[in-house]
């Protein structure tokens, strides 16, 4: 509020200064007295000061109306100062407002004006050096009155280029939250779904194994505690992960605190979901495949999404897999009987959607669908040599 009125109120200022000059200007007793408005001539000599605070609004009217005062005066054999005041503070006007093409015309036209106003008051002398100095000062007003405007746009692109950027910054955050939510998200699903399935699955076989199979009870709590265990450090890695303070320090610890677990580790994966009651039967190569390490991570991540949710969802308790070199790129192929054995697509979740993504993020693709029973997921993964540019 106080902004706004502290600039209405330098307006009105300009307006009383403008007009009092002109006034001013209009009745200063001039030495030489061809530059004097005496009698009628007074009229439109003081007229422009009228329109003066009208000039924001209508610049043009106003320059019309003092450049028609000078002719008034020019007519009756005198120049009036007053009035070629007011042209050059109405082409400053024109400039502020209306740009720069139509001010530069305004100001050329002002200028001819003057000028033949000039010679016709002083009898055909054009080029009278006391005449010719109105010209500068109506030059010098389009001047400062384009300096204005281009000081005025100057500083708004600058505000609109900072606004710009500033909200550039605040999309740039609000994008990286959301990749950290992601983020997160995957991690805790790889590190944490995973072992609490095993533990939820090993805690139903020792219930039901209690009574009968006392020793089958003792291995699938032994697999429970084994798999708290982990699934609680996991989860303390995570958050010491969350709670780094700086770049750097995230950077350094990012490779030890994240699960970075291969097909170097299959076997450990595969005799958990055995000892679990889920048979596997996995056909790979008979050498090892070229993957980079973060094709290796995610192929591991393959298989254990795929195996988890034939353990959960499937039927019979049975899995199928296979791994194969296809050209530059690793397949894999993974089958289980569904209980739903309807053919519409099943619904991706969580760990399906962040399999997607950690696959498009190294370059491969992903398939997976549900038909007669049988679900099934196929992932490709470049290998090393095709990832290298």
């Amino acid at each position: 509020m106080s902004i706004t009125r502290a600039t209405r109120d330098g307006f009105r200022m300009s307006d009383v200064l403008s007009a009092a000059l002109i006034v001013a200007v209009a009745v200063l007793p001039f030495p030489v007295e061809t530059f004097r408005a005496t009698g009628m001539l007074l009229i439109p000599a003081l007229a422009p000061a009228v329109v003066m605070p009208l000039r924001r609004r209508w610049p043009l009217p106003a320059l019309g109306v003092s450049l028609a005062c000078v002719v008034a005066v020019a007519a009756a054999g005198s120049i009036s100062p007053s009035a070629l005041l007011a042209v050059a503070i109405a082409c400053y006007a024109v400039l502020d407002h209306l740009g720069r093409r139509i001010g530069l015309l305004a100001l050329g036209a002002s200028v001819v004006v003057a000028f033949f106003a000039g010679g016709w008051a002083l009898g055909g002398d054009l080029f009278d050096s006391t005449a010719l100095q109105f010209i500068l000062i109506i030059v010098l007003g389009g001047a400062l009155g384009d300096t204005a405007r281009s000081r005025r746009e100057f500083a708004a692109a600058m505000t609109e280029r900072a606004e710009r950027a500033e909200r550039s910054r605040d999309d740039e955050a609000r994008r990286r939250v959301a990749e950290d939510r992601v983020r997160i998200a995957r991690d805790l699903h790889d590190v944490v779904a995973h072992q609490i399935a095993v533990i939820s699955l090993n805690a139903g076989v020792a219930s039901s194994s209690l009574e009968t199979r006392p020793e089958r009870a003792r291995e699938a709590l032994t697999t429970v505690r084994s798999a708290s265990r982990t699934v609680l450090a996991d989860i303390g890695g995570l958050m010491t992960l969350l709670r780094a303070d700086t770049d750097t320090d995230t950077d350094e610890r990012e490779v030890e605190l994240r699960p970075q677990s291969g097909l170097a580790d299959l076997d450990v994966l595969l005799a958990g979901f055995r000892g679990a009651g889920l048979r596997v039967d996995l056909r790979g190569p008979d050498h090892g495949l070229a993957l980079s390490p973060a094709g290796d991570h995610v192929a591991y991540l393959v298989l254990q999404e795929a195996l988890t949710n034939a353990h959960k969802h499937g039927r019979g308790g049975t899995a199928t897999g296979a791994i194969r070199t296809e050209g530059a790129a690793v397949r894999m192929t993974i089958v289980n009987p569904t209980a739903n054995e309807s053919s519409e697509p099943p619904r991706a979740g969580h760990g399906l959607r962040g399999l997607q993504e950690r696959i498009a993020a190294v370059g491969g693709a992903v398939h997976f669908g549900s038909e007669g029973g049988v679900f099934s997921l196929e992932a490709w993964i470049p290998t090393e040599a095709a990832t290298k540019p």
